[in-house]
């Protein structure tokens, strides 16, 4: 199908795009041919408009429908076939396996929600009247939960299905009853169009008001300004850098009514290495840890960025094994031409630092937007004097952080700041050390992980996808798993109400 550039506003495709911008082919790094529209003003006014007429109706649909809803969606998504798959890889630089998994992943996410409110699983909780109790009767009390309202959606550079125009974020608040006004990403408009298309049939087959759903394009950054700031919009989910994050969060605060801001904006995903798994398995842990670190050319939110151990005499075949297959890399292309320059400024910054070492760098590239994977190394004291180093390096670079002793890597960890992930790696004989990293390290991530490399999240009831900040703006929340949903939703007590008046989950 051909792409229109425009922007979907409840049902319509506006906007202008004569004077608009391009996605950059990035295998290629040269511009693509079709024109994506600077949503203007009073467009995303309009999509705002829409979307809040829009939530009465939809906030009281039927969990049954609201499942269909999503059901349909992915239905769509799939619909789409090779042409969303080709537009993606074209505009990330993503190899098509990855992009087919995602696809299923984004698929599965939107399944997911539609089983849970299927099964009445955030239906609430119900304590019955008792006019016996003494000294005073107890009223019959319902804990339910509402919709928000208008929910604003960044869609992330990284992954763009599943943390994009149908990803979690848009998924747990359609589930929860929530209108999405989804901002598109500018590195892959075309993707975003495409799935916005399938929300906008699911939508019509669904026979669902169309301002359910808006896709807004545009690189002017006044158009996420207007979309956080606008007093319809009840929450806004976000992932990105932290730098762009606490600016959003800044003029959030600024509101005269305060909402939720739901933001992932950074993670090292320390990695410790406990004295005994050094010794029996040094040189596969090395090359497993680089492979982690490779995959998407280190642009995974849980790509693992430091790693720690006490130096002893194994420490030598873990860093050999490490270097040889950081040597052997190629390099990889990377999301856009500016995720490649701040990655390549930032690796030229640790080069600068005294008592920071270069162990080791991939493959040589003339091309400006390839990665160069890149291992550094340091001490305990030169990390702590370094800030920078505490920072997340967006692409495959990791630094190892040597500490003399275990009281040095327990210190490493009071360093450190919130994390999405953390691994231990470790045998039966290192579990007392690891219980001790466990429980400090534990008060610095949203999920601990044992023998496991950090990348790749499960999609299921029990995963927690967020953490203290800068991990997240909320480490009280996951954007990932069932538990999503509730970022969108607020409790309500219902007491001694007429069964009339109750929600049809609350009723007896």
């Amino acid at each position: 199908m051909t792409l229109t550039g425009k922007n979907l506003i409840a049902g319509e495709w506006l906007g202008e795009t004569a004077n608009g911008f391009v996605a950059i082919d990035a295998a290629l790094n040269e511009p693509m041919t079709t024109k994506f529209a600077d949503a203007t003003e009073q467009e995303v006014e309009k999509a705002i408009a829409a979307a809040h007429n829009a939530f009465v109706g939809y906030s009281e649909l039927s969990a049954v429908k609201r499942a269909a809803f999503l059901r349909t969606i992915g239905e769509q998504i799939m619909a789409l076939g090779d042409e969303l798959i080709t537009t993606a890889c074209q505009e990330t630089g993503l190899p098509q396996a990855r992009i087919q998994g995602e696809r299923g992943r984004t698929i599965g996410q939107l399944g997911l929600f539609a089983d849970l409110l299927e099964k009445g699983e955030y239906q609430g909780v119900i304590d019955l009247a008792d006019a016996t109790r003494e000294p005073l009767p107890k009223p019959d009390t319902r804990l339910g939960y509402l919709p928000l309202g208008v929910v604003g959606v960044f869609a992330a550079s990284n992954f763009p299905l599943a943390f994009s125009t149908a990803g979690g974020d848009t998924a747990s608040a359609l589930a929860a009853g929530c209108p999405v006004i989804m901002k598109a990403h500018a590195a892959h408009p075309g993707t975003a169009e495409l799935v916005a298309r399938a929300i906008s049939t699911a939508i019509s087959i669904c026979e669902l008001e169309q301002g359910v759903f808006s896709l807004i394009q545009g690189k002017n950054y006044a158009i996420a300004s207007q979309i956080v700031t606008h007093p319809l919009v009840k929450a806004v989910g976000f992932t990105g850098s932290e730098r762009v994050g606490m600016i959003l969060q800044a003029q959030i605060n600024e509101r005269a009514e305060p909402i939720p801001f739901y933001g992932e904006l950074g993670s090292v995903n320390p990695q410790f290495i406990m004295p005994n798994k050094l010794q029996q398995e040094g040189e596969s842990l090395g090359q497993g840890l680089v492979a982690s670190l490779l995959m998407g050319q280190g642009q995974f939110c849980t790509s693992p960025g430091i790693w720690t151990y006490v130096e002893d005499n194994n420490s030598d075949i873990f860093e050999r094994a490490a270097i040889a297959s950081i040597k052997a890399s190629s390099a990889g292309v990377m999301l856009t031409p500016a995720i490649a320059a701040t990655y390549q400024s930032a690796v030229k910054e640790w080069q600068s630092i005294e008592n920071v070492t270069l162990l080791a760098q991939g493959q040589t590239s003339e091309a400006s937007h390839l990665c160069q994977a890149a291992l550094f190394a340091t001490d305990l004291a030169t990390f702590k004097a370094n800030s920078q180093l505490h920072e997340e390096v967006f692409g495959s670079c990791a630094l190892i952080v040597r500490c003399k002793n275990f009281d040095e890597m327990l210190s490493f960890v009071e360093l450190l700041k919130g994390n999405l992930t953390a691994s231990i790696h470790g045998t039966d004989a290192d579990l007392n050390e690891s219980c001790l990293i466990a429980r400090a390290v534990a008060h610095k991530v949203g999920r601990l992980i044992y023998n496991q490399m950090p990348t790749g999240v499960e999609v299921c009831a029990s995963m927690n996808h967020g953490g203290p900040f800068p991990a997240s703006t909320d480490l009280r929340t996951t954007s990932v798993g069932s538990e999503a949903i509730k970022r969108f939703q607020r409790p309500i007590c219902y007491q001694n109400m007429p069964v009339q008046l109750l929600p049809e989950l609350l009723r007896n």
